[in-house]
Parts: C-alpha cells; structure tokens; sequence
C-alpha cells in the first residue's frame, strides 16, 4: 500500500515511465532545477573562495576609481576611452573565428581602423568647443583648431568611406558570409559603445557630480545586490539569471535608494565635483554651485527623542533628484545586466571576457552602467539643466561657431547699439 500511495503521489514519476522515457528525462529535469536556482550563491560550495577574489578585484577598481576622479575631467575620459577599448576588443572577438581570420590579412585591422573613425567623430562632436575654448587666446592656434573643427565632419566621412572601401576590395570568395557578419557586427558594436559613452563624457564635463553619482549607484547596486542574494538569496528572480535572487534585488533597491540621498549630499558639498568644465584644461575648478547645491534647513519636530544628535538637518536640492536616480538605477538599470545574461547564453559563453578576475571582462561591468549613463543625461536635460539661454551660453555659441574676425564685428556692432541704447535713455 506504501508503495503504491508513493507512485501516485502527484509531480512523482512511476518506476514504469521511469523505464519508459529513460535517463534523457532527468537530464532535462536537471536543467531545469539549474535554471529556477538550484545553483544560487547562498548554496554555492565555492562562494567564499569566489567572493574573496571578487573582493580583491573590487578594492583594486575602487582605489583606481577614485584616484581618477581626484585627477579630474581629463582623466575621467581618458579612462572612458580605456574602457570602451577593452569593451570592443571583447566584443570584437566574441564572434571571431580564428580559422576564418587565417584567410583574410589584416581584417581585424579593418574592424580597429571603423572604431577609431568613429572615436575621432564622436569626441570630435562633443569636445570640439571645449578645444576651441582652451586654446582661444593663441591666435594661431585658434585659426588651427577652426579649420580642424570646420572640416571635422568631412575628415571623419572620409575615413569612413576609405574602410568601406577596403572592406569591398577584400572581399573572397567562400568567405562573403562570414565577412558581411563581421561588417554588421563591428557596427552594432560601435552603436551600442559609442552611444552610451557619448552620453557618458557629455555627463561629466556637465560637473563631475552628475557622473560619478549615477556610476556610484550602479557600483552600490550591484554590491549590495551580491551581498543580500549571498547571504539571504533562496527565491529565484529571473531565469536569464539563475544568480539573481528578489531577496537581493529588493535589498538592493533599498540600499541604493538610501545611498542615493545620502551620497549626494556628501558629493554635492564639492564645488570641484558640481562645476563644468568649459575647456580642456586640468585642475579643479570653483564657482557658483547654483541653487541645487544650497543647503536648506530643516527644523526637527520637538516630539524628536532627545537621543537624536540633530536639532537642524541641511538638504541639499539636489538630493531630491539623486532619489529618482536611485530608483532608476535600482529598478531599471539591472535590466542591462539581464539583457546581457541573455546574450551571453545565446552565444553560450560564461563571460564577455576575463580582464577582471572575479567579475568577467569588462563588458560584464559597463552592461548596467550604460543604460544609467543614458538616463543621467536626459534626465540632466529635463529637469536639471536651465532651458533658457544664459550668456554662458551664448558666449560659448559665439567663440565656437564665428570666426576671430565675426567676433570682433559683432563685438564693435554691439558695442555700438549698447551706445545708442545709452545715449537714447539719457
């Protein structure tokens, strides 16, 4: 009676259909068990061996972080570069077939020869006025720098259209497929890094604070994420993710949410985090703060407990914003990590690469990071940045679009109608 009770016990496979379909079933019901987290961190036997390494690298990644950030804007992008190099060389070699490669000299060549085009034209795009405004007081190279700038787009078509063309002329026979492959590849890959680096550098020449804010909060996410779904982590989040853990994620959430108020306080109070950069110099900079930067105080009702140390609290404006941020990079941004899951498991690799033991490549560590850096700018754009034009403004429309000669005719013309203006009040 047992026996029978435990064979038609409902989800339990009878001996017979046991025979039947064989061991091909528990295969599959294995892979199954792996993908709803029966591989999680908390039950992982290697999980301390793991983190102690992922432990290391993150120290090391911090340090180097934050000496950056103290050198300033400059750095900052150098480092952006850097990064975008590593990101397409992992990407570059993530359908690469070595065979292939063997027959056709000097194509990687090719796939470098589209990304440095494409890095000239971007940087180009976006850095071209602070370059005029760094050299504006020596004339020659001023007339330099505006010839460079006024013949830029042309430059960079060109470069362009030259590897089309050498794409074209080195086209064989058998091998028109995995050519063509490579081509479409090499420019999803351009699309996707300069993009979200584009945004990245426009961030921080807006003020140091509205990049290494957004940056924070993804680094802060993904730790505390790590550490909840380590320690706690038993309910499975999303299969593309086997890892992820909703006691993670919602930890996580918390904790960046938190952070976010909190860090921007502490990084609002650096004038040289908050200024923009206007040219490209080196140095930190100082001015204004503006309004989102100035403190407003807060009384503490008086049925406070008198243990609370505060009886004023300083807010900063700008904390309100950091709080949507948070909730973005807590809620939105880890999409870009599960998009990069699936991707990983459609090309059946573990990593993108393995520049950071520990974490992967680093593909692995920007796939959040790029959709926060899109949302940081637009919401800058939106909600934080002045709509209206400012004389800054304008004067940085003037230096970068007149020649020396156009600016000295506006300037004699408007130092003629602020006469008249003058002459006709009085």
């Amino acid at each position: 009676m047992q026996k029978d009770t435990n064979s038609g016990a409902p989800g339990t496979p009878s001996p017979r259909l046991r025979r039947r379909r064989g061991s091909n079933e528990f295969k599959v019901l294995g892979e199954v068990v792996k993908a709803n987290g029966a591989h999680m961190l908390v039950d992982d036997r290697n999980k301390y061996k793991s983190m102690l390494i992922r432990l290391y690298s993150t120290l090391w990644m911090l340090g180097g972080f934050a000496f950056i950030i103290y050198m300033g804007h400059l750095y900052i992008w150098a480092m952006v570069v850097v990064i975008q190099i590593f990101m397409a060389k992992e990407l570059f070699n993530l359908l690469r077939k070595a065979h292939e490669d063997k027959q056709l000299p000097g194509f990687r060549l090719l796939n470098w020869h589209f990304f440095f085009t494409a890095l000239l034209y971007v940087y180009g795009r976006i850095l071209s006025q602070r370059l005029v405004n760094t050299v504006t007081s020596d004339k020659f190279l001023y007339k330099l720098v505006s010839k460079l700038i006024k013949y830029h787009m042309v430059t960079c078509y060109f470069l362009y259209i030259a590897g089309f063309m050498w794409f074209i002329l080195t086209l064989k026979k058998r091998r028109y497929k995995y050519q063509f492959g490579q081509y479409a590849w090499t420019h999803m890959i351009l699309i996707v890094v300069f993009t979200q680096s584009s945004f990245t550098v426009a961030n921080i020449f807006e003020g140091i604070f509205w990049f290494l804010l957004p940056a924070s909060l993804i680094v802060i996410n993904d730790i505390a994420a790590y550490i909840f779904g380590f320690f706690f982590g038993k309910t499975p989040l999303i299969k593309l993710s086997p890892k992820k853990t909703w006691e993670g994620f919602i930890g996580a959430s918390v904790t960046t949410i938190i952070s976010a108020f909190l860090l921007a306080n502490i990084l609002g109070r650096f004038r040289w985090l908050t200024c923009p950069r206007k040219d490209l110099s080196t140095g930190w900079l100082d001015c204004d703060p503006g309004p989102l930067f100035k403190p407003d105080y807060f009384t503490v009702p008086e049925w406070f407990p008198s243990w609370f140390p505060w009886r004023e609290i300083s807010v900063l404006p700008v904390q309100w914003h950091a709080v949507w941020l948070g909730l973005f990079a807590s809620i939105i941004a880890p999409f870009g990590g599960f998009f990069a899951s699936g991707f990983k498991r459609a090309f059946k690799i573990k990593d993108f690469g393995d520049s950071i033991p520990g974490h992967g490549g680093m593909t692995d560590r920007m796939d959040c990071q790029m959709v926060m850096a899109v949302f940081a700018y637009i919401y800058h754009q939106s909600f934080v940045a002045p709509q209206n034009l400012s004389v800054e403004m304008i004067l940085d429309q003037i230096i970068m679009n007149l020649t020396f000669e156009e600016q000295q005719l506006l300037y004699s013309k408007l130092g003629q109608i602020i006469q008249d203006k003058m002459f006709g009040e009085s």
